[in-house]
């Protein structure tokens, strides 16, 4: 189901993302409780939207044709934005500039996280929408009060201090991100390894019921065209009506709204004569953009396939190509999030879920990033067997190799 799948979900995720930041301001500031009002810049949507169909084309492309895809753009942007806040001297610029935040300062990118964390659940009281972060770390590791205290009050972010050694808690930091996805996601991490000292999390969950629902009665059965030039039997939902799209050389589009029509997906079928890997290349911010203004209401017979998909990536190459080249290696300056240094960006990864069915969408994703101190800020301790050798430095004459097997032992 690859051709429509990534179309489809591509196209929920960037649309989520898009409708969080359509109602554009001048300037951005922080509000005091729930309103729905979106406080959004007009450079902070469109370069967002520009990270997210980037993101799209690193994914698409490592992944390659056949493999459906399934991202969301909006929790990693958020998860990265609180790594951000830790991040000092070209680690941050380069966070920054990948994030598309660059034309703007941290306190204006900040502020329109605090409006998204708090109005964008309340766009729409037909759908069901929320956003959570947390930070766990190691309960012997230092996190400096401020970097805990802008979390708290920017990103609302539950902070705890876990006990890294106790296996126990995996299944802390699991169960919170099951609860946060109503069940979809239940795991997130398997172990946590010895030089992990946090986590920074965030879990977004979406269900909505589409406006105008299928009739369950005209699905059939169909046959859908795969990669490889075999087809594969789906079930297919049908819909003829007046519904919002576009016809593009390349592509048609048409949107079906959820809810009170604040949220909706947006369809990209590929002309036969191109690929859904294509449209993904091509796509851009200001082409959505113009996208939006073409979309007019009009009669249109649409099949859509019912799907169910569960997905799990690990985003470090991707976003060191999209320019995080030094938050991954031991150069990574994080120095807001314990003033001494020696911690990198160990991985990014995320979690997503997304059905599709006569009754609307259920979706939901958790991104996690995990800091980790460099090999120089860890003591190492040789508390297992070991091997050494005592060697000449200028000839490299290497005069003995031995290995301890246990300490205690004074004869072999």
């Amino acid at each position: 189901m690859k051709t429509t799948l990534f179309s489809i979900t591509t196209a929920v995720m960037a649309a989520v993302l898009l409708l969080a930041v359509s109602c554009h301001t001048s300037t951005v500031s922080p509000t005091p409780g729930p309103t729905g009002e979106l406080r959004v810049s007009a450079p902070f949507a469109d370069q967002t939207t520009q990270f997210a169909f980037d993101l799209a084309k690193q994914v698409n492309t490592a992944e390659g044709q056949a493999k459906n895809v399934f991202i969301s753009p909006l929790s990693l942007h958020i998860a990265l934005g609180m790594l951000l806040n830790g991040a000092n001297g070209q680690t941050a610029q380069e966070i920054q500039k990948t994030l598309k935040l660059d034309a703007q300062t941290l306190a204006e990118a900040n502020a329109t996280y605090q409006n998204l964390m708090t109005n964008l659940p309340a766009v729409d009281p037909k759908v069901t929408l929320t956003l959570a972060n947390s930070v766990w770390y190691r309960n012997t590791f230092l996190v400096e009060t401020s970097f805990q205290d802008l979390l708290k009050q920017t990103f609302q972010a539950e902070v705890s201090a876990q006990d890294f050694n106790n296996p126990a808690t995996v299944s802390t930091i699991n169960n919170w991100a099951s609860q946060k996805t109503n069940g979809k996601i239940t795991k997130v991490i398997d172990q946590i390894q010895p030089d992990n000292v946090m986590f920074l999390m965030n879990a977004l969950y979406f269900k909505g019921n589409w406006k105008t629902q299928f009739d369950a009665a005209k699905t059939i059965d169909a046959p859908f065209k795969l990669v490889s030039d075999a087809t594969a039997t789906v079930r297919m939902m049908r819909l003829n009506m007046n519904l919002k799209r576009a016809f593009r050389a390349n592509y048609v589009a048409f949107e079906l709204p959820y809810g009170s029509d604040k949220y909706a997906m947006t369809v990209l079928l590929p002309a036969e004569s191109t690929t859904a890997d294509a449209l993904i290349s091509s796509l851009n911010s200001s082409d959505w953009a113009q996208l939006q203004k073409d979309m007019i209401l009009g009669k249109l017979d649409i099949g859509l396939p019912k799907f169910t998909l569960s997905y799990e990536i690990n985003l470090n190459k991707a976003l060191s190509t999209m320019g995080m080249l030094t938050a991954f290696t031991n150069q990574a300056d994080f120095t807001k999030i314990n003033a001494q240094g020696g911690l990198t960006l160990s991985f990014v990864k995320q979690n997503t879920f997304v059905s599709v069915d006569e009754t609307g969408t259920e979706a939901a994703a958790v991104t996690t990033s995990g800091v980790s101190t460099t090999s120089a800020q860890l003591p190492t301790l040789c508390n297992r067997p070991f091997v050494f050798v005592i060697h000449e430095k200028t000839s490299g004459t290497v005069l003995f190799i031995g290995k301890i097997a246990d300490p205690t032992k004074t004869n072999a």
